[in-house]
C-alpha cells in the first residue's frame, strides 16, 4: 500500500488515500476512471477560472453557444450539453436576469424559445474565454501541442460519435 501524493500540470499535488498498488493500478489504467479524473481536474480548473467573471463551466458554455450564429432552442443547449432540461432552465435563468442573453420564442416552433447572447453577455464572454483558455493552457502545460491535439481528436470521437 502507498500514501503519497499525486503530481498534475501546474505543479500541484493531490494528497490520495491509500491504496493498495494493484488498485492503483487497475484504475490508472481504466479509461472510465481516467476520463472522470481529467474531467473532475478540468471543471475545477475551469470553475476558478470563471468564478472572476461570475460564471462557471456550464454557464460559460450556455452563454459561448448562445453567442454562436444558430442561436440554440433550450432543448438543443440541453442534448447538447448532455444536461437534464431542467438544469437547463436553471442556467438560462440565471443568465438572462443578469442580462447576459435573452430568450424567445422559436419563430419555428412557438413551443420552444431561443436562446441568444446580449452585447453585454458577449463582452463578457470575450473576457472570460481569455480565462478560461489560460486555465486550459495550466491544465494541460505537460502535454506537447502534438499530444494536446492528439488528445483533443480522441476525446472528441469519444464525445461525438460517428453516425
Amino acid at each position: 500500500m502507498r500514501n503519497g501524493s499525486f503530481a498534475y500540470a501546474g505543479g500541484m499535488s493531490r494528497d490520495l488515500p491509500e491504496v493498495p498498488a494493484e488498485v492503483e493500478f487497475a484504475l490508472t489504467e481504466d479509461l472510465s476512471f481516467l476520463l472522470a479524473r481529467a474531467n473532475a481536474l478540468s471543471l475545477a480548473a475551469g470553475n476558478a477560472a470563471l468564478a472572476a467573471h461570475g460564471l462557471k463551466v456550464r454557464s460559460y458554455s450556455v452563454l459561448m453557444l448562445a453567442a454562436g450564429a444558430q442561436h440554440p432552442s433550450q432543448r438543443g443547449l440541453a442534448e447538447f450539453l448532455r444536461l437534464d432540461p431542467s438544469q437547463v432552465v436553471a442556467l438560462v435563468d440565471d443568465l438572462q436576469s443578469r442580462g447576459l442573453i435573452v430568450r424567445e420564442p422559436d419563430p419555428s416552433d412557438r413551443r420552444a424559445n431561443v436562446v441568444t447572447a446580449t452585447d453585454k453577455g458577449r463582452a463578457l464572454l470575450a473576457a472570460a474565454s481569455a480565462s478560461a483558455r489560460e486555465a486550459e493552457e495550466l491544465l494541460h502545460a505537460d502535454l506537447s501541442p502534438q499530444d494536446r491535439a492528439q488528445l483533443v481528436g480522441l476525446l472528441r470521437t469519444i464525445a461525438f460519435p460517428p453516425a
